[in-house]
C-alpha cells in the first residue's frame, strides 16, 4: 500500500511539474478582480528570466530560430554598441588612443595601509557626483595605468587616484595632478588594494 501511495505521489508531482508556469506566465495570468500584465520581450531575455533554454520542446517550432536571433551579431553596429557601453572613444582621426573608462576589479588582491591622492572632494549633490566622475574620467585619460576611485563617502563625493605603498610615490602623483590644474589635490592615508 505504501508503494502504491508513493507511485501516485510521484505521478502527481510529475503531472504538476509538466504544467509548471514560468515567471512571466505567472505574471500574465488573468485573475478576477486584478489588473492584467502584458510582457513583450526578446527570446534571449525570456531565456534569462525564465530559464527556458533547457525546456524548449519540439512542439514549439519558432523557439530554435528565436534562440538564434538572440545571439549578438558581430558587426560594426555591435562594435559601436560595445564602445558606447565601455565608454571608450574611437581614436580614428583624433590621434588620441581610446581610453577604457569601465570600472575594473582587481583579482587576487588584498588591502593594506597606504596612500592615495585625492583630486576632488565635493558635497552630496548630483552636480558634485557629476563633477567627481568628470574629474575621474579626465585623470584616467591622462594616466590610464593608474586606478581611479570615485566613491560616495558620507557626506561627500570623492575622487581618489592610485594605490601607493609609500608617501614618496603618492607625492609624485600629487605633483603631476597639480600640474594638470588640480590645485586642491592632497595625499590621504588609508587602505589600498594591492595584488599578491
Amino acid at each position: 500500500m505504501k508503494q502504491f501511495a508513493a507511485v501516485i505521489t510521484i505521478l502527481a508531482c510529475l503531472a504538476l511539474s509538466g504544467r509548471a508556469q514560468t515567471f512571466t506566465e505567472r505574471l500574465q495570468k488573468k485573475v478576477a478582480g486584478q489588473g492584467t500584465v502584458t510582457i513583450h520581450q526578446d527570446a534571449g531575455i525570456d531565456e534569462l528570466v525564465n530559464g527556458t533554454a533547457g525546456r524548449i520542446t519540439a512542439s514549439d517550432p519558432a523557439a530554435p530560430s528565436a534562440r538564434q536571433e538572440a545571439r549578438p551579431a558581430k558587426s560594426s553596429a555591435g562594435a559601436a554598441a560595445r564602445r558606447e557601453a565601455t565608454g571608450a572613444e574611437p581614436s580614428e582621426g583624433t590621434g588620441a588612443p581610446a581610453v577604457d573608462t569601465r570600472k575594473k576589479v582587481m583579482r587576487g588582491a588584498y588591502r593594506v595601509n597606504g596612500f592615495r591622492v585625492q583630486a576632488f572632494a565635493g558635497g552630496n549633490t548630483r552636480r558634485d557626483r557629476q563633477r567627481a566622475e568628470q574629474i575621474g574620467n579626465n585623470i584616467k585619460q591622462h594616466f590610464p595605468d593608474q586606478p581611479v576611485y570615485v566613491h560616495f563617502y558620507t557626506p561627500r563625493w570623492i575622487c581618489r587616484v592610485g594605490n601607493y605603498r609609500t608617501y614618496e610615490e603618492a607625492h609624485q602623483m600629487l605633483t603631476e595632478l597639480r600640474k594638470l590644474g588640480y590645485k586642491q589635490a592632497l595625499i590621504v592615508k588609508g587602505k589600498i588594494t594591492i595584488q599578491y
